[in-house]
């Protein structure tokens, strides 16, 4: 009798779990339509906890790790909802999205086949299956033209002397070919009006910076006298009305009011043409006192995902876009201020043992590769424990405090400077002030309610000195307007 009572008993609990988890994902789903995916991801979490073999539970969390772009984590949660339930359709639509925000197509694409073999009357699976697989096709073609030695550059077939400007463009134009202070103020104004530079003029900008870029060191290297300082921004995500509202604040570019960006100018925010064209604009004009670094975005594979190749598209041509592919490439990827401090997109390595000297080394005019320096520089994350783990990104690593020590100490280095993360207040000061984060895209993609703010660096004492901004308002374009529209539909 009591082996009866005890099952009784245990099923009881079981039901009084499950009716307490199935409370928990209510909350986190409130949590999720309000947008408040940190809070969402803690009870979904709490949710499993009380019943760990929900493929639901798992299948949500990871749409809520994909909207705070931890693709690594959202793919594991969709690959755990399928082995509890392999018939559970959503999971292997939450694995395609995660994959193909990876960029990882093939995958994405076994997963699509999947549900249109399930349902062949689905419309939307149809659709995302075809646009998976022409995007597997044009990458296989990409590959087959690379591999052609001769690849060469659209500047090679550009005739850009005899493009005319037609008599009826009222918007800026370079001086004798040159950028000048003129025709900055004139191009931001344009922009500012939704206006569109002239293609010729907008080609012209392309190949000089081309040729300025390439010229650079994968590591700048800069010194700060006692009496000057420079302002580093971080990701600025083609959120161009934000830009502006920096150089408002903090004034123009200029040799004595030195800037340097660190990555991510493009992609999500729709104005990414603008921005970039902004920034090369003033690189062109002080190429000695305004320093663009790589990020993950300035990336192809990003960039065919997250709306900057579609946006190049829409505004100008698919020709355009592969010369800024080809500009990209030679961003350098780290600056060093004074020999003391380190500024990146992403952050430190996978590996104890890297030193500036390998920096210096790196070969960067190429997409980024899946693994190494070029890729941690790119895409790694601090965190708070020491060590390293998988990184919640599926790329690369994150690393502690003792791993940020060890690097400080061997480059005699006192702290680095990364962006590459939304944080509230616009920057985080993490492992005992060794590691600072800054993000300069308020309320970034309309809708994180983040400040957005930027690093004034003295050379006096190279102590950072941090300023917030919020949000301006900007013209009803939405963000992800020019983005692939699988990972549109994916994020439903």
């Amino acid at each position: 009798m009591t082996g009866d009572a005890d099952y009784g008993g245990v099923k009881m609990a079981e039901e009084e779990r499950s009716v307490q988890a199935e409370k928990l994902k209510e909350k986190a789903n409130n949590y999720f339509k309000e947008k408040d995916y940190e809070n969402a991801i803690k009870y979904y979490t709490e949710a499993l906890d009380l019943n760990p073999s929900n493929a639901i539970y798992y299948s949500n969390r990871s749409l809520a790790y994909l909207r705070t772009e931890c693709y690594g984590y959202a793919l594991a949660d969709a690959t755990r909802a399928l082995e509890i339930d392999k018939n559970y359709i959503k999971g292997y639509y939450r694995r395609a999205t995660s994959n193909m925000a990876l960029g990882k197509f093939k995958a994405a694409l076994k997963d699509y086949e999947t549900v249109v073999r399930v349902r062949p009357n689905d419309k939307d699976a149809k659709m995302k299956y075809q646009e998976c697989n022409k995007i597997v096709k044009q990458k296989a073609f990409e590959r087959a033209i690379a591999s052609d030695e001769l690849k060469r550059s659209v500047v090679d077939s550009l005739d850009i002397e005899n493009m005319t400007i037609e008599d009826e463009y009222a918007g800026p134009k370079l001086e004798d070919g040159k950028v000048t202070l003129k025709f900055m103020k004139e191009l931001m104004d344009w922009f500012k009006d939704q206006k569109k530079l002239h293609r010729k003029c907008a080609y012209q900008m392309l190949v000089q910076v081309k040729e300025v870029l390439s010229k650079l060191p994968s590591l700048v290297e800069i010194t700060l006298k006692e009496t000057e300082k420079i302002t580093i921004c971080g990701d600025t995500h083609g959120q161009y009305y934000d830009l502006l509202n920096i150089f408002e604040l903090n004034g123009l570019p200029s040799p004595t009011n030195p800037y340097l960006f660190n990555g991510d100018f493009v992609d999500r925010g729709s104005f990414s043409v603008e921005v970039i064209l902004t920034l090369f604009g003033f690189k062109l004009l002080y190429p000695d006192y305004f320093h663009l670094l790589r990020g993950n975005h300035e990336t192809d594979n990003m960039n065919q995902m997250y709306g900057f190749e579609g946006e190049v598209k829409a505004k100008y041509t698919a020709q355009m876009f592969q010369l800024f592919s080809e500009v990209f490439q030679w961003l350098p990827l780290a600056q060093c201020i004074n020999s003391k401090v380190l500024v990146m997109h992403g952050g430190l390595f996978s590996e104890d043992g890297v030193t500036l000297d390998d920096l210096r080394k790196i070969d960067r005019n190429r997409q980024p590769p899946d693994s190494g320096p070029m890729c941690d520089l790119l895409w790694s994350d601090p965190q708070p424990q020491n060590g390293r783990s998988i990184s919640k990104r599926g790329v690369s690593c994150q690393f502690g405090p003792d791993v940020t020590q060890r690097f400080l100490e061997q480059n005699k280095l006192q702290y680095i400077v990364r962006s590459h993360e939304v944080k509230a207040e616009g920057y985080e000061v993490t492992h005992s002030g060794k590691c600072i984060t800054v993000f300069s895209a308020p309320n970034y993609c309309d809708q994180m309610g983040n400040k957005g703010a930027y690093i004034h660096l003295r050379g006096s004492d190279l102590k950072p000195e941090f300023h917030q901004f919020t949000a301006v308002p900007h013209p009803n374009v939405k963000p992800m307007a020019y983005a692939n529209s699988l990972l549109q539909l994916g994020m439903m």
